[in-house]
């Protein structure tokens, strides 16, 4: 019997909400250690397996009631499919089987492995793999969306804000490429984890930015794809020969930065700068998490851009205006900017140089970095043109207006807007 496909299973995902949820959390677990079992030429037969599970559980559930411990469930129907699997095509039993270390040869059964420490392990090489400089870095974020965090195809489009053809064609590209180039799912050495886990790192930090600076209106989704990278983050962390201070300074980043996150949008979608933002709505507990691992990242000699985003970010967790909170960003920018040059650090640069000298200081540096083709760059110069110049202030935010395509941007350039041209017909209310 030919296994169920996923788009039919996805049908039956929508009748129950607990099945959704063990979805999310273990359908790539079982899917990792099975690509590790068989290959990652045969990763669709691995997520076509699990499908079939979870559509199992949809089917029987809904009639017997759910059992005692559904995760148990689920493992147990995974490990019986996959043997029935095997079985019934016995050439790619034999050719697999060479290659894998968990075979008896009493029995010539295959043990699947659904242990916490197995699956971690599979997790943790099936990132490695994902994370193969061999296939793009979009490519990379949307694998790790996929077999790594357990998302559909249109969860991923959405994500990316375009259609799921584009998704499922980008995908089909990556898997192909990582087989052509022989690519396996294995442990990864000392050698290659000090080799690539820059790689693996920035494709977190793409990931989470997917996420945090999204121009998608799924605020649930935003909020899940910063989480699922802070997971995969956390995954390294836990594992000692992962665990460098690079990640822990991206995870302390992550961390400070998700403290905001319920802040920093308003009830319209649009998004609140950070002086409007409310204090009261930031995450104690993931500002001291982010504390925690900054110290833990502070124990090596290495100083990564993740290093200095945190620090940055660290002080941002501290709301109120000081002389010295300035500074210190201000000067943590300029070590960024020497590691890695980036318009949009560059950007973040001069306003922190308007807090600490102010307006008029910063709009000579941002006029020259001259990036007039950024909806930010204009946007920034319309913050510090306010109460300086408001005509040109006016001009800058229109302009930004018309470069933007993101319907948030447009909420919170339109505030502004709407703001800057009250104060035309109110001179009394110029900011001074």
């Amino acid at each position: 019997m030919p296994l169920t496909s996923k788009r039919h299973f996805y049908f039956f995902m929508k009748e129950n909400e607990l099945i959704p949820h063990l979805f999310r959390t273990e359908f790539r677990k079982i899917v990792s250690v099975l690509s590790k079992l068989f290959g990652i030429e045969h990763i669709e037969i691995a997520e076509d397996i699990v499908s079939d599970t979870f559509l199992s559980a949809s089917e029987l559930w809904g009639l017997k009631g759910l059992p005692e411990n559904p995760t148990a469930w689920l493992y147990t129907v995974a490990k019986n499919k996959t043997k029935d699997y095997l079985k019934r095509n016995h050439l790619f039993a034999q050719k697999i089987a060479t290659e894998i270390k968990y075979i008896s040869t009493a029995t010539a059964e295959i043990e699947i492995d659904l242990s916490t420490k197995n699956i971690n392990d599979s997790q943790l090489a099936m990132m490695f793999t994902v994370c193969n400089p061999c296939i793009a870095a979009e490519a990379q974020v949307g694998l790790a969306l996929n077999l790594l965090c357990g998302f559909g195809i249109n969860e991923i489009a959405s994500a990316f804000l375009t259609n799921k053809d584009v998704i499922y064609k980008r995908l089909q590209r990556a898997k192909e490429k990582l087989r052509t180039e022989k690519v396996r799912i294995i442990p990864p050495t000392l050698l290659e984890i000090n080799e690539r886990l820059p790689n693996v790192l920035s494709t977190l930090y793409l990931l989470f930015n997917e996420g945090y600076y999204s121009s998608s209106q799924n605020f649930t989704l935003q909020k899940e794809l910063c989480l699922e990278a802070m997971r995969l983050n956390y995954l390294l962390i836990e594992n000692d020969i992962t665990n460098k201070p690079s990640a822990n300074a991206l995870l302390s980043l992550m961390c400070f930065h998700s403290s905001r996150f319920e802040a920093r949008t308003g009830t319209n979608g649009e998004i609140i700068l950070y002086d409007d933002q409310d204090e009261t709505l930031w995450n104690k507990e993931l500002i001291q998490k982010g504390e925690y691992f900054l110290n833990k990242a502070a124990q090596g000699e290495q100083l990564s851009k993740y290093h200095l985003e945190a620090a940055i970010a660290y002080w941002h967790t501290q709301k109120e205006d000081t002389n010295e909170k300035w500074e210190n960003i201000l000067q943590l920018y300029n070590k960024l900017l020497q590691i890695e040059y980036s318009p949009v650090a560059a950007l973040n640069r001069t306003y922190a140089l308007a807090k600490a000298y102010g307006n008029a200081v910063a709009i000579t540096e941002a006029e020259k970095l001259n990036l007039s083709g950024m909806h930010l760059y204009h946007s920034l110069l319309g913050n510090l043109y306010t109460g300086v110049d408001n005509i040109k202030a006016l001009r800058h935010y229109e302009t930004a207006l018309a470069l933007t395509n993101s319907a948030k941007n447009k909420l919170t350039i339109t505030k502004n807007i709407r703001s800057l041209n009250l104060k035309q017909e109110d001179p009394a209310k110029v900011i001074s």
